[in-house]
Formats: structure tokens, sequence, C-alpha cells
């Protein structure tokens, strides 16, 4: 029995690398990982290693109770086509702008690893 796509993305995460996937008929690329391409239905694709580079298309500052500090909440636009959300770290949450370019970043949470974003 073959892994599933979610587990191969959760081990690709915990290697380093984020993978998507790309439907063989349009070319098109996707993500979250699924057994088959969105709009089609077809079940013909292929891993790719994304690029890591992005656009944040929108951001959403979230504020706390103090003592904890804000955070957010990001859609970035990778370079491939796909739209994942994330959070982008090495800047304060207010100074995030829609359009910025980011970098990838897998970052181990707990048990999981995660893909994060800081500035490029």
């Amino acid at each position: 029995m073959s892994d599933s796509p979610d587990t191969i993305c959760r081990a690709a995460l915990a290697d380093g690398k984020l993978l998507i996937q790309r439907a063989e008929a349009s070319g098109e690329c996707f993500f979250p990982p699924r057994l088959m391409e969105p709009l089609t239905g077809d079940t013909g694709w292929t891993w790719i290693e994304a690029s890591g580079l992005g656009t944040v298309y929108s951001v959403t500052v979230v504020g706390q109770r103090p003592p904890a500090e804000p955070y957010n909440v990001t859609l970035v636009d990778l370079d491939e086509g796909v739209r994942l959300m994330s959070r982008i770290e090495a800047i304060a949450p207010d100074a995030i702008r829609i359009g910025q370019r980011v970098r990838l970043r897998i970052a181990r949470e707990g048990e999981d690893f995660v893909p994060l974003f800081d500035p490029a």
C-alpha cells in the first residue's frame, strides 16, 4: 500500500522540504496535498519541491491579552501558483505588507514540522 499524499508531504516537511503537486495534464500546481486535482478530478500528478519564494496575499494581525504578543495569520502565494496559510516571523506583525516577498522556512512545532515564512 502506498503512502497517502498527506503522509508524503509531512515526511518531506520533516526533511526540510515543501512538496506540492503538479497536474500532469494541465501543469497546474495544487496544495494542500490530495488524491485528485481539485478542478478536474484527474489522478495524474507528480510531486515537485516548492522554490520557497512567495508573495504576501493577505495578513491578519491577531491581538492577544497582555503579556502575550500579537501574531499574524498570513496567506502567501508561492511562485508556483499555490496559496497557503502560515505565519511570517522575524518581523513585527504590523510591519507585514501585502505584496511583500517572503522566503519559506520549515520549523518544528511540538511533534510537527510546519511551513513558516521570513521576509525575503
